[in-house]
């Protein structure tokens, strides 16, 4: 997960990682005998959540993205970074599909904390409204 914080994931690859680490709890926690039947069977994702206390990857990911965003909204414009991630470039994009940006991720996270129009670099500046909205997102439910 390092640099997770500039990754730019479409809902594929979101669902992608939530198998990688189910795959990775039952290989850890490994089956379980079932007390009516005597039969070994896989633990089933609710069974892992439980075992499992820590939260989900996709939500560390936004969490940790979130964070990020709220560093990248208090630098400098001419910083790289900043410039990188934040700026609209010029020129043309190429035909097709416009490919998923890294703002567009910060804007869609919001809007699923119910701030649909808000401007997140203004939020960003203040940091305790911002402190909230990242631990918001660690509580999100994720599908």
């Amino acid at each position: 997960m390092y640099g997770c914080e500039t990754w730019s994931l479409i809902l594929q690859e979101e669902r992608k990682l939530r198998v990688f680490e189910s795959r990775v709890l039952r290989r850890i926690f490994g089956p379980r005998k079932d007390e009516v039947t005597g039969e070994w069977r896989r633990l089933h994702n609710e069974q892992l959540n439980d075992l499992y206390c820590s939260p989900n990857i996709v939500r560390v990911i936004k969490s940790r993205r979130m964070r990020w965003a709220g560093y990248v909204a208090c630098m400098v414009e001419e910083r790289g970074v900043y410039r990188v991630l934040v700026v609209k470039l010029e020129g043309r994009r190429p035909l097709g599909r416009p490919r998923r940006r890294w703002v567009d991720n910060i804007r869609t996270d919001l809007q699923e904390l119910g701030c649909r129009y808000m401007d997140w670099i203004g939020l960003a500046q203040d940091r305790d409204r911002w402190r909230t909205f990242v631990s918001a997102v660690m509580n999100l439910r994720v599908p």
